[in-house]
């Protein structure tokens, strides 16, 4: 049964998530009816990392198998047409083969997520669901110079929320950085796998840092308390986007021929 990897973006605003669930309408149930649309099967959409209510994509990974062996150009063009045709806020970037052995989840090496936030004193109405307004000014060098006390292999239980359905919060967190441009600041978080709301608790008690609310020695002992009461508050969901998932290299695509942009005009017309 031929398996497909899909690198997908989407918008998550109107959607309780990546995962099908009872309370709303999710990015995979988009997904799997466009699936079902053009190749007239119900199959299961397999995910890197899932994202929760609000949050976004620029680079999700997932995987899906599929009875007829399609080309993997026409399933990203016949997905786009159905996500098109519905009005989702999905797109496919890319679709290739894969060996049967490639999982979207257990197969990834590392995921890379971005965090956004608009630090000015007016709203901002045009990135409202993109981006983290925050009106007190910034100071990221000492968010940058608390942040590394996250860095390496933690008992993250601390900024873990309690629904969180991980075996162990013990994690390796490889990357924080911040960067300004203007009233842009990003903060890009990378690690094996993370813990359900790491990311946005992470960037919520960085946050106090930065408005000199809390100093570098607190966010270590909030840190050593094992305790979520003693989190900063959660960075809302709209400012949080899952940019890269990496794999090794062993799982490359089974055909690398360059898809057919366009087809020649045949002769006399």
């Amino acid at each position: 049964m031929p398996r497909y990897r899909l690198t997908v973006e989407y918008d998550g605003t109107p959607y309780v998530g990546f995962q099908r669930q009872t309370n709303g309408y999710a990015v995979q149930e988009a997904m799997e009816k466009a699936i079902r649309k053009f190749a007239h099967e119900d199959v299961t959409v397999h995910v890197a990392g899932r994202t929760d209510t609000g949050v976004h994509a620029i680079g999700q990974v997932c995987h899906v198998d599929l009875t007829r062996d399609w080309d993997a150009f026409r399933v990203m063009e016949a997905m786009n047409a159905h996500l098109i045709m519905a009005e989702e806020c999905v797109s496919i970037l890319d679709a290739e083969k894969m060996d049967e052995e490639f999982h979207a989840r257990f197969s990834a090496r590392n995921r890379h997520y971005l965090y956004r936030i608009l630090n000015r004193h007016t709203p901002i109405p045009l990135e409202r669901e993109r981006a983290w307004w925050v009106r007190r000014p910034l100071d990221i060098a000492a968010m940058q110079d608390a942040a590394k006390l996250l860095l390496g292999t933690h008992d993250f239980t601390t900024f873990r929320a309690a629904q969180c359905q991980s075996k162990s919060p013990v994690k390796t967190l490889d990357v924080i950085e911040f960067s300004r441009s203007g009233e842009l600041v990003e903060v890009r978080l990378s690690a094996r796998s993370f813990l359900h709301n790491q990311v946005r608790s992470i960037v919520g008690t960085l946050k106090l840092v930065g408005e000199d609310r809390w100093t570098k020695d607190e966010v270590k002992e909030v840190l050593e308390a094992r305790d979520h009461q003693r989190c900063g508050a959660l960075a809302p969901p709209h400012g949080l986007y899952l940019a890269k998932v990496d794999y090794d290299v062993a799982f490359t695509p089974l055909d690398t021929t360059p898809p057919p942009h366009r087809r020649k005009r045949r002769a006399g017309r």
